[in-house]
């Protein structure tokens, strides 16, 4: 299998990338940065996970702002 080392993203499930955002930031400036229901309106990782499985903007929102947190907390 080749490895992905220029891919932060390779290898993590979009359910570890949710949960890692909601405890580091919570749901409430989640629904802020990233406007939608899932995140603002009664927000469970499962329905989050439902949503952006199916809507590919939303996902790479929540895949970019997931990278801005690797970078700023492996400095």
């Amino acid at each position: 299998m080749e490895t992905q080392k220029n891919n932060p993203l390779h290898g993590v499930k979009l359910e570890q990338i949710v949960t890692d955002l909601q405890v580091h930031y919570g749901w409430e400036y989640m629904g802020h940065v990233i406007n939608i229901k899932c995140f603002n309106d009664n927000p469970s990782v499962k329905s989050s996970l439902k949503f952006l499985r199916r809507t590919p903007w939303a996902r790479t929102k929540v895949e970019n702002m997931y990278l801005n947190y690797l970078k700023k907390n492996t400095k």
